[in-house]
């Protein structure tokens, strides 16, 4: 059975991100294990001088390496990732290369109609970065719009069309880490890469 790791993509203590992780936690729990990780106690980035990483991001960097893949659920906020999100990926990118060949489906909730689909195009933007280098399973948005009214009191999605959506995603996105884990032959070149990346000598 896959272990999936399930990045809550915001600091917000009511998040409707959080709330559908944890669907998915519960909905897939026969097919997979997904452990949340939450980004809130994350510091502010900052180089450090000294080069030694707070101990919240070396532990979630242990985890994301040791998961089979991660799901990230983002809210949109000015048509982008929320700040606390970049902040994560910044410590998630310095000094350690979790994501580097990682397989990473996204979602995401959001009180309007369109769910968070900028963010989440954004967001693969990041994911594909030099310091990250994520394998984003392609063509899989999953938008949840209205996400305040989109839930019910056992905390289950209402919309069963979404919940058939959702699914058919997650199907793939296990199909998608096996075809992942197949592509390794390069992975040491690419984390190499990564570590030595320096936009000041570029």
């Amino acid at each position: 059975m896959n272990h999936f790791i399930g990045l809550v993509g915001t600091n917000s203590d009511n998040s409707t991100n959080r709330k559908l992780l944890q669907f998915m936690q519960k909905h897939f729990s026969d097919k997979a294990t997904i452990e949340l990780m939450e980004i809130k106690d994350f510091p502010i980035f900052n180089k450090p001088v000294s080069n030694r990483l707070p101990e919240v991001v070396k532990k979630a960097a242990e985890k994301i390496e040791q998961s089979d893949g991660v799901i990230i659920s983002t809210p949109e906020y000015d048509h982008s990732i929320p700040a606390a999100l970049t902040n994560a990926l910044n410590w998630l990118s310095y000094d350690v290369y979790p994501f580097v060949d990682k397989a990473v489906m996204i979602t995401g909730a959001s009180y309007g109609t369109l769910g968070s689909s900028r963010a989440q195009s954004h967001l693969r933007q990041i994911l594909d970065s030099p310091e990250l280098k994520a394998r984003i399973m392609p063509s899989s948005e999953f938008l949840l719009g209205h996400s305040l009214q989109a839930f019910n009191e056992q905390n289950d999605l209402k919309d069963f069309d979404q919940v058939d959506k959702l699914d058919g995603l997650f199907k793939d996105f296990q199909v998608f880490v096996e075809l992942t884990n197949q592509l390794s032959n390069a992975h040491e070149v690419h984390k190499k890469e990564a570590e030595n990346f320096d936009w000041e000598t570029i």
